[in-house]
């Protein structure tokens, strides 16, 4: 019903930006919020964060104040622009459908390392 396409992973040094696009296409005018999550090794999948079709934003507080979400208004292409990167932040990035049903992309690499 939906599908999800994510790219703009990379190699970026410690202190560099990406960012990470997400274009859903099917029946989304059915979502109401869409999320990007991490996967890192050995760790639990990470919400990193959410926007609402509405454009009302949440963050986890580990990337709070260096990333930022944002959409267009077609509501069809949700962004991640990742600022002041650190190690910690290497991760497979997921984007998602978070309500009313989940629906999810199929990941792109981040790497942060020097």
């Amino acid at each position: 019903q939906v599908q999800v396409v994510e790219s703009g992973g990379g190699l970026v040094q410690p202190g560099g930006s990406l960012e990470l696009s997400c274009v859903a296409s099917g029946t989304i005018f059915s979502i109401t919020a869409m999320g990007w999550y991490r996967q890192a090794p050995e760790k639990q999948r990470e919400l990193v964060a959410t926007i609402t079709r509405g454009g009302r934003t949440s963050y986890a507080d580990s990337v709070k104040g260096r990333f930022t979400i944002s959409k267009n208004n077609a509501w069809n292409v949700v962004y991640l622009q990742m600022n002041n990167l650190k190690p910690e932040d290497t991760a497979v990035y997921v984007c998602a459908t978070v309500s009313p049903q989940q629906y999810w992309g199929q990941g792109t690499q981040v790497t942060v390392s020097s």
